[in-house]
């Protein structure tokens, strides 16, 4: 069979002899060029190199739209914010209150010792009560129970961190006042427990001593050089605060002024004939 070509003449077409029989598998059919590259596919067919080929949308198939990628949503984990958070906050409160104690202890004590709530400032009440250095003989009558200032007699009672277990005399009390003793006094039915925790607070510590004191209009009264504090227990924490903030600086002769060598006796009568101790 002879075509016709625009050149004129004819040409000759080979001719394909049919086996009837398929292509071998593997193998390109009869006619197909070999080659590196393969034969051109359709979108998605994979050339004869193994490689898939370029996915052209509208030329030959529908081209695979990308998958976008799946975000996971994760809970917040609010543990480790909390405790940073409470770290944080006891840090500050840390350095606040340090801040704060420093400020306090640099204030003069006198500005302490006012701030403590309920506390009786006698020194501005009555100046010539606490002038101080006043001797006599004798009983003293005084008009702050328990005595605060005022005349006393010339020996000073023990003040080393003494605990009396009976009344001791307001005159040789107030002697103790004038070198800077804290002396606690406390209602003889107060509980025990209560007598306890005072005496733990005054036991051997100098410029302290405790003793019951009949007639109190509160279970307890502290008392230094011109200063009263009345409490209604042992927990209450204005005791602790007293003693830090009166005791020694409330002294009218110094803190070199003896607390040993006193009277060490009990009893509400003073002992004029003690003539053997250091004067103070």
């Amino acid at each position: 069979m002879s075509i016709s070509t625009p050149g004129g003449g004819p040409e000759r077409r080979p001719n394909v002899v049919s086996t009837g029989k398929k292509p071998a598998a593997g193998r390109p059919a009869a006619g197909a060029k070999a080659g590196s590259g393969g034969a051109k596919t359709g979108s998605g067919a994979r050339t004869g190199s193994g490689k898939p080929t370029g996915t052209r949308p509208g030329a030959g198939g529908k081209g695979r739209k990308p998958i976008a990628p799946v975000k996971v949503s994760q809970g917040r984990s609010w543990g480790p914010i909390a405790l940073f958070v409470a770290v944080g906050v006891l840090a500050v409160a840390i350095i606040g209150y340090g801040a704060w104690a420093t400020f306090q202890g640099a204030k003069p004590w006198e500005d302490r010792a006012d701030a403590i709530e309920g506390i009786v400032n006698y020194r501005e009440k009555d100046k010539d009560l606490v002038a101080g250095g006043n001797h006599k003989t004798g009983p003293i009558t005084y008009t702050v129970l328990p005595p605060v200032a005022g005349p006393h007699n010339a020996a000073w009672q023990n003040c080393m961190g003494d605990v009396y277990p009976a009344q001791i005399a307001n005159e040789h009390a107030v002697h103790s006042l004038e070198h800077g003793t804290v002396w606690i006094t406390y209602r003889p039915d107060l509980p025990a427990d209560q007598v306890t925790k005072l005496a733990d607070k005054v036991r051997g510590k100098e410029k302290l001593m405790l003793s019951p004191f009949e007639g109190l209009d509160k279970p307890i009264s502290l008392q230094a050089w011109g200063y009263q504090l009345k409490v209604d227990n042992a927990d209450d924490g204005r005791i602790d605060e007293f003693i830090k903030t009166l005791k020694v600086n409330a002294s009218v002769e110094g803190p070199t002024a003896l607390c040993s060598q006193g009277i060490t006796a009990t009893g509400t009568t003073p002992r004029d004939d003690a003539q053997q101790m250091p004067q103070g």
